[in-house]
Parts: structure tokens; sequence; C-alpha cells
């Protein structure tokens, strides 16, 4: 029995830590909420303007928050790991040719200037309680290629990567890791605003671009590697964007 709880005991990799997780009342936040919690977390906190959704999650700590500058404060002296994932989708499928200025200047303002906010506070508190601490922002596949349309949030993603690079290179000298996690479509409500709102769109849409074959992406695949990077696992590794793709050849033409 001993030998049991040993081995479960090493499966607990994030063992006492503290977590604050933007967007994290659904979709892949709560995914990746529920895998920290499973792995030993002390306390998972859930920013999200839905504060209904945020409090259903079970056994967690839900707090709801408009600025993450307030949002450590229920971690009291502790804040070991930020997963800012909040973010929207485009509203749609504009070209260069037609963008809507203003369209672009919400989408911005919630993809890139909430991250730096996030990433920002959570620095500044790891920081000032001398926690080497471990940042992870979600970005996408479009950190890494351009789109046919939705150039609005391609952009976006693009500054979430150049945050990630900037922002790891600062604070390295503190001992904290800021890396990026970027997957491809998986059925949640923000892809179901792009057209793929079931895993049967996704695989249909994505399928045939995909290298990797007789598997599709999760909810649980994402969040397993937002928790490597959120672990001392991945304890050298920083300013790094881990692709969760399948290998995703080209960026297809979605329908909204």
């Amino acid at each position: 029995m001993a030998g049991v709880q040993s081995t479960m005991s090493l499966t607990k990799k994030l063992d006492g830590k503290v977590a604050v997780i933007t967007g994290g009342a659904s979709g892949i936040g709560e995914a990746t909420a529920r895998h920290f919690a499973d792995h030993g977390a002390r306390a998972v906190v859930i920013v999200d303007i839905n504060a209904e959704k945020a409090r259903s999650v079970p056994n967690r700590s839900a707090y709801t928050a408009a600025a993450i500058s307030n949002a450590t404060s229920p971690t009291r002296n502790k804040l070991d790991i930020m997963f800012s994932n909040a973010g929207i989708a485009s509203d749609s499928e504009q070209t260069i040719l037609d963008l809507d200025l203003s369209q672009y200047d919400t989408l911005m303002r919630i993809n890139v200037r909430s991250m730096a906010v996030c990433v920002k506070h959570a620095a500044r508190k790891m920081v000032e309680l001398g926690i080497r601490g471990a940042i992870v922002c979600t970005g996408s596949v479009a950190t890494k290629i351009g789109g046919p349309n939705r150039t609005d949030c391609t952009m976006s993603k693009h500054a979430v990567l150049g945050l990630v690079r900037s922002a790891s290179l600062q604070l390295g000298q503190y001992g904290i890791r800021v890396n990026c996690v970027s997957p491809s479509a998986v059925a949640t409500p923000l892809a179901g605003k792009v057209g793929l709102p079931t895993a049967g769109d996704v695989e249909n849409v994505l399928g045939p671009f995909i290298s990797l074959k007789g598997v599709m992406l999760t909810l649980e695949h994402v969040a397993a590697a937002v928790l490597f990077l959120a672990s001392d696992e991945s304890g050298f590794v920083t300013g790094h964007n881990l692709v969760v793709d399948g290998g995703l050849i080209s960026l297809p033409y979605l329908k909204s």
C-alpha cells in the first residue's frame, strides 16, 4: 500500500502550488483547472467574466474579477502559476482589404492588452514574493502561419508570442519562466464561433490537413501541455511556443 501511495504522489506535479487561470470557466481553461487540481494544486483561482459558470467548476477556488491585479488577492502570499488563457475569436472573416478597425480594436484589447496585463501583474507578484513561478499564455496555430481571413485574430496571436518571447527574456533573471501553448482547433464554445461547434466538425474541416492520423485534438491534450509548461518538468524551458496541432500542414479556409 505504501508503494502505491508513493507512486501516486509522484503524479502530483503541482503539489501545493497556487495557480490563477483566466478564462477558466469553460473550454481549455476549465479542462486545465480540473487538470491542475487533479495534480495536487492547493488552489486554482478561476478568473472569468461568467461568474456563475466559474462557480460551477467543482472543488476549485472560484473567483471572478475584472482585473488580474485584483485576482491575486485570494492567493495571499503565494502565486506559483499564471495561465493567461482568456481570449475571443474574430467576429467575421475579414481580410486586410475590409478590416473593420472598430472590431479590430475590441479583439486586440481582449486578446493582447489583457494578456499583457495578466503577465505583468503575475510577474510583479512573483518578483515581490520571490517565487520562481511559471507563466503560460494561450496562443494558437495562428502564431506560426498566416491566415486567408480573420486577419485581426492572426495578428493578435502573433502579438501574444512576441509578448512571451520578450517577457521570458526579461524575467529570466528572477527565475520566472514564460511560455506559450498553441493548439489547433478543438471543440469549444470559442471554436463554435468560427464554424467548428463539435468534434466532428473539427475533424471534417481540419482532418485532411493534419499529418498525425488516427487522433484528433481534445481539451485534455491541451491541458496536459499546459500542465507540462506549468510544472517543474519543464524547469529549463522558457520562451517556448509549444504547438499542439498534430502536425497541421496549413490553415484551411473556415466558414463562420
